[in-house]
């Protein structure tokens, strides 16, 4: 059976994330377990949905991925205050951190891709009307 998730590397880092992180709020101390790891676990997951839906609809790219920047960041902070509430240890905050990272660097990638060739196109488009 094939494997059906993108293998882009975006998507593969996000879905070990994911595959990282679900579990991990589900360790949650019981008073933060329905509010802090609940949020956390369904912001993760709209964050893949938003890039999944950013190849799915290449008309919305641009929207798409700039909305999951801003999640990305939000993830950031939800993360953070986990670790400062005590819901995750020192070793667990810095892993996350260098996961998010490398995946902010793969959404800033793309970014820089996509204008790029937006500006390539625009480029084409003016010389063919000269």
């Amino acid at each position: 059976m094939t494997d059906p998730r993108p293998q882009s590397p975006i998507f593969i880092k996000t879905y070990d994330f994911l595959l990282w992180l679900i579990p991990l709020t589900l360790k949650f101390p019981k008073s933060q377990r329905f509010l802090l790891a609940e949020r956390l676990g369904k912001m993760a997951l709209a964050f893949y949905d938003l890039i999944l839906d950013a190849v799915m609809e290449p008309e919305h790219q641009d929207e798409r991925l700039d909305a999951a920047d801003k999640l990305l960041t939000k993830i950031r902070l939800y993360v953070r205050l986990s670790y400062d509430l005590h819901c995750i240890s020192p070793g667990q905050f810095q892993h996350a951190a260098r996961q998010m990272d490398e995946i902010g660097r793969l959404i800033g990638g793309w970014k820089r891709k996509r204008a790029n060739e937006q500006g390539e196109a625009k480029r084409e488009r003016q010389a063919a009307a000269t």
